[in-house]
């Protein structure tokens, strides 16, 4: 793994270039997504709190918006994507400790994780055959998601609807399909050279797909 951004001629080379940055940004997700499993299990096992998943949530965040962009052209941005990872699965914590809880939490938890896993690659598979653009999904997603951020702290602090939770979940399912179709033709197509940036893409993408799909199959319990 050791080009991070990449750009070559028309050609062989191009379809090279295409096919290692796919296949780069397809191993480092697949060891982030194991090292973020371990960090979800640890944080289970420890008794993690809802105020410590918060704060690693943010710390997720900061690391994307200030560190990344700085690292990841660099062996560094490596360690980056697995920072993210960490923190991203140690927040889920408190939320499966809750759902494991359930008399059915743990066919719950399963239930989630194979649809996170069988919508990416249904969407990779999709995205690898049709070899179409689909970039111009981006702003749509930027502004709903930006929608959905308003819309969420709009019912933490005044609505408090249950219901409204449960349509933000559906839309950022959706959303984060989307995401993951603009991502996987993106690189696919060569508009996305750095496999890093497109790791940590992907791996925030299912993420939030994840804990979407589990609150959504939770929503008809007792809790």
């Amino acid at each position: 793994m050791r080009t991070f951004s990449t750009t070559a001629s028309a050609g062989t080379t191009t379809v090279k270039v295409k096919n290692k940055v796919l296949s780069d940004t397809m191993r480092l997700l697949s060891y982030t997504l194991i090292f973020g499993g371990l960090a979800s299990w640890f944080s289970v096992a420890s008794g993690a709190g809802y105020g410590s998943a918060i704060v690693s949530s943010v710390a997720a965040l900061v690391v994307i918006w200030f560190v990344l962009p700085r690292t990841q052209n660099s062996n560094n941005g490596i360690f980056t994507a697995f920072a993210v990872a960490g923190l991203l699965g140690y927040s889920l914590g408190p939320m499966l400790t809750h759902y494991l809880s359930m008399p059915n939490g743990g066919e719950l938890v399963l239930q989630a994780l194979t649809g996170t896993g069988v919508s990416f690659f249904a969407i990779s598979f999709y995205a690898q055959n049709t070899k179409k653009d689909f970039s111009f999904l981006n702003g749509m997603i930027f502004f709903a998601m930006i929608g959905i951020i308003v819309l969420s702290l709009v019912n933490v602090f005044l609505i408090g609807s249950s219901l409204v939770s449960l349509a933000i979940s559906f839309v950022v399912v959706l959303l984060m399909g989307a995401y993951m179709l603009s991502q996987m033709s993106s690189i696919i197509n060569g508009g996305e050279t750095n496999y890093i940036a497109a790791t940590v893409g992907l791996y925030l993408a299912l993420h939030n797909m994840f804990t979407s799909l589990l609150y959504i199959l939770g929503f008809s319990s007792d809790d």
